[in-house]
């Protein structure tokens, strides 16, 4: 079963399991559309493969399935874009 996280990782902006803002890897690794697309590029930090849109569960399965409560952060920081990413020039 898709755990499905509340929180990205990097910036722990909070994702309710129906954004379509939430980007996960393989390892279920979550992370908001605006540090993966942004200073991630992408790619998960933790183990190096490609970030994609995390499936949005029904509501019928997620009343039997409910999403985690469990915030994950990374132990170490994410990533911060360079200046020209920053302001828009990259």
């Amino acid at each position: 079963m898709l755990d499905l996280r509340p929180n990205c990782e990097c910036c722990d902006v909070n994702l309710p399991p129906d954004t379509p803002d939430a980007m996960i890897c393989t390892f279920e690794c979550t992370f908001c559309r605006d540090c993966a697309e942004g200073a991630l590029n992408g790619v998960c930090p933790n183990c190096g493969g490609d970030l994609q849109s995390r499936p949005i569960r029904p509501d019928a399965m997620l009343e039997k399935y409910p999403a985690s409560t469990t915030r994950t952060r990374r132990s170490a920081s994410c990533p911060q874009p360079s200046s020209a990413e920053a302001a828009g020039q990259a």
